[in-house]
């Protein structure tokens, strides 16, 4: 093997050099900076235009069904259950776009978002599945007479029958008047008297993600059909809070929607909320 002379080696080290340099700054033949994987148009664009999938009609009778399986499917629970009701059924009625959906995503909502007791889960789904469809000037009303709906109504409703997959026969029913999960899991267990981890707290909470389901589905067909109209009216107390708290009153503090009652009722559990109230 021949023994490379010391200026043989130098020249091929700055050529080895030159074409590193050359490589790493997108000089040579072919080469360049790196493609954008940003959808056309910059960022912030995506490939389909907003709210452009088309909703269909649903039958409320088929998918409530869906929606209390959809609940103990994998341990996914409310929020999943009640999407799959909605968009997991077009996909199976009518295919793509709809059932290219990773609808697993929907997990996070199960008990009021990773536990936490926030918005109950199948109100998420819901609403989640209206955004596919409507922008917030449409949507927002279709959200309102939904989370009103759920805040005044007794449930559950739903009975599986010989389907059930936790507790069969009627059970307890109570309003909670609240969007929240912690207040309308609370409230049902006050009034049932079933632990929260209870059989019959996870059956309940099963049914209502159909009773959801269904009332979305009844949104929506209406919204489709040019007969929608919100139902269910503020409570009196949103009325009466905000002669003080809403925008430009004397504590323009209010934020939301939500009857204002189960948190700021003045009861012995709450009247600390009232300490040196005006």
């Amino acid at each position: 093997m021949e023994r490379m002379d010391r200026r043989t080696m130098l020249k091929t080290m700055g050529m080895l050099g030159c074409a590193t340099g050359c490589l790493a700054s997108g000089m040579l033949p072919g080469a360049g900076p790196e493609p954008s994987l940003a959808a056309p148009g910059g960022r912030f664009a995506q490939k389909d235009a907003p709210f452009s999938w088309k909703p269909h009609m649903l039958d409320a009778k088929v998918c409530a069904p869906v929606a209390y399986d959809g609940y103990w499917h994998q341990g996914y629970g409310c929020a999943y259950g009640a999407f799959y009701a909605i968009v997991g059924m077009m996909g199976e009625q009518h295919g793509a776009p709809y059932n290219q959906f990773p609808f697993t995503m929907l997990e996070v909502g199960k008990s009021g978002i990773s536990d936490w007791g926030t918005i109950c889960g199948a109100l998420l789904g819901a609403a989640s599945a209206f955004a596919l469809f409507w922008g917030r000037k449409d949507r927002d009303p279709m959200v309102a007479e939904l989370f009103r709906w759920y805040e005044q109504t007794a449930f559950p409703m739903h009975d599986p029958g010989p389907a059930f997959k936790g507790v069969a026969g009627a059970l307890p029913t109570s309003v909670s008047h609240s969007p929240l999960c912690h207040v309308s899991v609370g409230r049902w267990c006050q009034a049932s008297g079933f632990a929260e981890k209870s059989k019959e707290r996870g059956e309940r909470c099963a049914r209502i993600t159909a009773d959801v389901a269904t009332k979305a589905i009844a949104i929506m067909n209406a919204k489709q059909a040019g007969t929608f109209a919100v139902a269910h009216g503020d409570p009196a107390s949103v009325t009466y809070c905000g002669e003080c708290h809403n925008p430009g009153k004397q504590s323009p503090l209010l934020k939301g929607k939500m009857d204002c009652t189960p948190c700021h009722s003045g009861s012995p559990h709450t009247a600390d909320k009232f300490k040196n109230h005006p």
